[in-house]
């Protein structure tokens, strides 16, 4: 009895693998990288060990099971909720493409499923729709789809490698706005469009639009992207002066002298806005030069700003300008003499002072510092006078004091001399000699007189009195 009931279940459960083994799984997977196969099961068998093995399925075959769930480079995880468990192959080569089984463990003929996996290349793809713009500009980027992927995830990244493009995506269909990227779907027309704006340089490269496939690989499409730079744009700096005119120089190519120049106001030349309509800018043709020139009669400091001026009203690339205008506020200097005295010699300096005040402040200056000026040269005077008479007196006692060492000497002279009947000549000349030493080297210290006893020496000013 109980081997026929055995024989029953085991009858009913070769059945059942049966019948699970008549669908497949197809799986297509990228080289060098991984991917992930996932199989379930019936109700009642969550406690049941799961598997994955590959050719005939014999012990040597299993790969990996739930009770050793990380082996070398295969990976296990069960969802007994949902009765799934899901099996991860990564660094993917072509040895790995080929027939796998996911088995479940039970008495007598194990319950599988027959899994086959594809590996291409991880790139995409054969063509790419080649699109071109330029620094500054916004460009938009259409990917078409099928239309039985109306609701499907949509995103764009850079690069060409599908296998990582959903995880690197630049932008989703879930988010549609993420800084410089926007993403729009027409369901309609089976389009999605995004629109990249600020354009620069690094944004040229590869693209790929996706599209997800929860039962298989995402859709692509390529695109190539090309940034391009203003030909021939010329930058310069002018600074100017609150309330004062200035004049802009724009020069074009010669073919452009019929065009209509324009001058425009703002940091990207796609989106400047003209400005020349305004009363004080004034365009001034000169065909004679290939340029022309724009005048702005009365500046003001909102006037500061990035400008562009150029010859072609489609702004395409050509010959531009992109001139860099500061604006400063006027200011107003004066000149204030100032006097230092040094001894010996008086210097005036020029002070120069720079205000922002009203001219008649700088006057008011002046008058405030011109009686100073006044007092401090009386005193001068008066100081240089009391200097003077004071030399004067000191000079005259310093001439008595030596007069009357003088007539000492003299005496001495006398005395020695009563036999020589030069005497009273000698006398007379020495006296008048230094007197006039006295007077020709006031202030010096005077030598020592000796007695003079021969007339050759008493005559040594000879030549003083003769003048």
């Amino acid at each position: 009895m109980w081997s026929f009931q055995n024989l029953l279940f085991t009858i009913c459960v070769a059945l059942r693998c049966l019948i699970n083994a008549v669908g497949v799984i197809h799986v297509t997977g990228y080289l060098e990288s991984e991917v992930n196969v996932s199989c379930s099961y019936g109700e009642g068998y969550e406690s049941y060990e799961k598997y994955l093995c590959k050719n005939n399925c014999g012990d040597s075959d299993v790969l990996i099971t739930t009770s050793k769930p990380v082996k070398n480079k295969y990976r296990i995880h069960e969802d007994k909720t949902a009765r799934i468990f899901t099996m991860t192959i990564s660094d993917l080569h072509s040895a790995d493409a080929g027939k796998y089984w996911c088995g479940v463990t039970i008495t007598g003929k194990d319950i599988y499923i027959e899994v086959k996996l594809k590996l291409v290349k991880d790139s995409c793809c054969d063509t790419a729709t080649k699109v071109q713009s330029y620094e500054g500009y916004f460009k938009s980027v259409s990917c078409p789809y099928e239309s039985q992927h109306q609701n499907s995830l949509k995103y764009i990244c850079r690069g060409n490698r599908p296998s990582t493009c959903l995880q690197q995506a630049l932008i989703t269909s879930d988010t549609k706005q993420n800084g410089r990227f926007r993403l729009d779907d027409d369901k309609m027309s089976g389009t999605f469009t995004v629109t990249i704006s600020s354009l620069t340089k690094n944004d040229s490269g590869s693209y790929l639009c996706g599209v997800q496939r929860n039962s298989d690989l995402d859709v692509f499409s390529a695109v190539e992207l090309e940034v391009k730079e203003w030909c021939c744009v010329k930058s310069t700096k002018i600074k100017g002066t609150v309330g004062h005119p200035l004049t802009l120089l724009c020069p074009y190519p010669p073919q452009h002298r019929d065009n209509r120049k324009f001058l425009c106001k703002g940091e990207q030349l796609n989106s400047c806005k003209d400005i020349t309509s305004q009363s004080r800018f004034k365009l001034e043709g000169n065909g004679s030069s290939s340029s022309f020139s724009v005048v702005i009669t009365k500046l003001e400091e909102a006037d500061a700003g990035t400008y562009w001026c150029g010859s072609d009203s489609e702004r395409r690339p050509g010959n531009y300008t992109k001139i860099q205008l500061s604006v400063v506020s006027p200011q107003h200097t004066s000149t204030v003499p100032s006097t230092m005295e040094i001894p010996g010699k008086t210097t005036t300096h020029n002070k120069t002072t720079t205000q922002n005040r009203p001219n008649k402040d700088a006057g008011q200056y002046v008058v405030y510092a011109v009686p100073a000026v006044l007092l401090l040269l009386i005193c001068a005077l008066v100081v240089t006078v009391y200097q003077c008479k004071h030399q004067k007196v000191k000079d005259g006692k310093a001439v008595m004091n030596r007069n009357a060492e003088n007539e000492e000497g003299l005496e001495e002279v006398t005395a020695g001399a009563e036999n020589n009947i030069y005497g009273n000549e000698e006398v007379v000349r020495y006296k008048q000699q230094s007197a006039c030493n006295n007077y020709d080297d006031a202030g010096e210290d005077e030598p020592e007189y000796e007695n003079f006893t021969t007339s050759e020496e008493v005559y040594c000013n000879e030549n003083f009195h003769r003048r």
